[in-house]
């Protein structure tokens, strides 16, 4: 046991390392105020200039990007204002060096097993609704998302993962013209729980499977960001149908199993607003290739 907690956070050190080097490499030298010289050989900070900015060692700040030493809430605070985390970011930084509760329960338990989350699945019979696991497998829905989306129950179970099928099934990207930001913060939410779970096979499965199925978005995979889904509207597009149909998605999370969470489409009335929500930053511009 001892044995196993260490590895787990020697894992999630890396995981906060990683993290953190990837913000610095993208972060330019301007917007903390330094000059960009002819000499620079990349576009982000070098370790040195975080380190001064944080009132760290260069020696300390390079141990904390390979994961080799633990760091104190302070300090973490320092690195964070000197790399302009943002407010979800900083707070993903702290949980990952253990700063901030962590998940509760076994890492795998499977929240489909719940009967209380099927039962309020059942309980919206107009508002079209997913049972997610931490891996955005899907485990239930409901008849209504049944008959506006592709039945679940006719696809294989290893293809049962929402985030897969927006940006591999045509049928589900013809309903959802503008899947790529509702993909892309939907792998934002699933990056925050897999970088807090490095050991956590339902989550360890589904990144190289992404990467595999869409290698023209590796610059979405290989991306660190993190954040919660953002409520927004959307428009399906239901083929024989004139208009559009306007829905409210909205991602809540399942408190009684860890990591799981509920995606539900409510539908607005006739002459409803229309989508307003800007596209998620790192989604490929329009007529970008696409299965």
């Amino acid at each position: 046991m001892a044995t196993a907690a260490a590895e787990h956070e020697t894992s999630v050190r890396r995981e906060l390392g990683g993290f953190l080097r990837a913000h610095r490499e993208r972060l330019a030298p301007e917007e903390v105020g330094l000059p960009r010289t002819a000499r620079r050989r990349t576009s982000g900070l070098r370790r040195e200039e975080v380190a001064v900015l944080s009132g760290v060692s260069v020696a300390w700040y390079t141990w904390l990007e390979q994961g080799r030493v633990d760091t104190s809430r302070q300090v973490l605070d320092a690195v964070a204002r000197a790399l302009r985390l943002d407010a979800v970011s900083h707070r993903h930084a702290l949980a990952l060096a253990g700063f901030a509760p962590a998940p509760q329960g076994p890492p795998d338990r499977d929240p489909g097993c719940d009967s209380g989350l099927r039962a309020l699945l059942d309980s919206w019979p107009d508002s079209p609704a997913l049972l997610l696991g931490p891996g955005l497998d899907v485990l239930a829905w409901n008849r209504a998302h049944a008959a506006l989306w592709p039945d679940p129950a006719e696809l294989a179970e290893d293809r049962r993962n929402l985030l897969l099928l927006l940006v591999t099934d045509a049928r589900h990207q013809r309903l959802l013209p503008g899947w790529e930001p509702v993909a892309m913060d939907l792998y934002r939410h699933f990056r925050t729980r897999a970088d807090r779970r490095p050991g956590s096979s339902a989550l360890g499965r589904l990144a190289p499977r992404l990467r595999a199925a869409r290698p023209d978005l590796a610059h979405w995979w290989t991306c660190r960001s993190v954040g919660d889904f953002a409520p927004r509207t959307v428009e399906i597009t239901v083929p024989g149908e004139r208009l559009p149909r306007v829905y409210d998605m909205t991602l809540l999370l399942a408190p009684q199993a860890p990591d799981a969470a509920l995606l539900v489409q409510t539908p607005r009335p006739a002459g409803g607003r229309r989508p307003t929500g800007r596209p998620s930053p790192g989604a490929p511009p329009p007529g970008a290739p696409r299965p």
